[in-house]
């Protein structure tokens, strides 16, 4: 087994196809530190094999010939359209700083564009600050649906005792704005800061007794232009406020609907830092009349058991 550097001495990432058996074990155990897999199974090397040798992706990130983090993806058909959905990105606790994810996504492009293919699709947790802002404000990607309870439960220290909904994303490798983002040309803070400022809150929130920030109530959207909260840091969340993860989906999910069935589309995600405090909003505007009056809004799948906001059982979300 490769022992692993420290991260101060990971100086360069090298990025390639995973190829040999025991670095596709090795991808077995990132995901089992990445998510605290307790019975849930890692993708097996056998299955991660397969898709790597039948058009779909598993790429590395290794510092020397150890695997700090890898990104898992397979080809995929909507009937109309092919494109690579991108099953899971995962990348080992100590080297989650280092914008590991972001590099491997980038990677992922190239080489699907490689393949003559011009987008990758995948779903992550909307409640998840990192991965928002990583999927939409670096890459340029736009989600497109809300799944609900997609997954049902799992089995994941990190990801237990909240259901797993979900956004799913496109991500189109070749539009204008994906080449910006990517190029760094997106809004500076002070832009930020004014665009939450002008717009109006869907999900309004409070500190609770524990320093934590909690929904509070769930405006419908009226405004051109809104802004959706969720926490900056749900790991905060889950060890301070536990309790409150129920809430936070709950709300979440409302609010999300409540502004798809209007027709808003999300365009954006920022931190934005207001007294000494860090914050993550989506912002969204108000689409076409039409959209508005329900045509053409973004879909909301009900999920597979099409749980209700205060029945549907606990579940964990399996992020890409």
């Amino acid at each position: 087994m490769a022992v692993a550097p420290g991260p101060k001495e990971a100086k360069e990432f090298h990025l390639r196809r995973v190829g040999k058996p025991e670095e596709f074990r090795a991808v077995e155990e990132v995901q089992r530190e990445a998510w605290g897999l307790g019975a849930e199974v890692p993708v097996p090397g056998a299955v991660q094999r397969g898709f790597q040798d039948n058009g779909g992706l598993v790429l590395g990130a290794f510092v020397d010939i150890y695997l700090a983090g890898f990104t898992m993806s397979f080809l995929g058909w909507d009937g109309s359209s092919l494109y690579h959905y991108s099953h899971l990105t995962g990348i080992r606790p100590e080297y989650q700083n280092h914008h590991v994810g972001l590099r491997l996504k980038l990677f992922q492009r190239e080489e699907v564009q490689r393949q003559g293919l011009n987008q990758i699709r995948w779903v992550f947790d909307p409640l998840q600050s990192r991965n928002a802002h990583v999927a939409i404000r670096r890459l340029g990607g736009v989600p497109d649906r809300y799944l609900v309870h997609y997954f049902g439960q799992l089995d994941s220290a990190a990801n237990a005792g909240i259901e797993t909904d979900r956004l799913r994303l496109v991500w189109d490798l070749a539009a204008p704005r994906t080449e910006e983002r990517i190029a760094g040309k997106f809004p500076t803070p002070a832009e930020d800061a004014a665009r939450w400022r002008r717009s109006t809150a869907i999900l309004e929130t409070k500190v609770g007794d524990s320093g934590i920030r909690l929904p509070a109530a769930v405006d419908e959207p009226t405004a051109a232009e809104v802004h959706l909260e969720v926490p900056f840091d749900l790991r905060l969340v889950r060890e301070h406020e536990p309790a409150a993860l129920r809430t936070w989906r709950h709300a979440g999910r409302d609010a999300f609907r409540a502004a798809f069935d209007a027709g808003y589309r999300i365009d954006d995600f920022a931190v934005v830092s207001e007294e000494h405090e860090r914050r993550s909003f989506y912002f969204l505007r108000a689409g076409s009349p039409s959209a508005r009056a329900g045509e053409g809004a973004l879909p909301v799948d009900p999920g597979p058991s099409s749980p209700g906001s205060g029945t549907a059982p606990p579940g964990s979300p399996r992020p890409d």
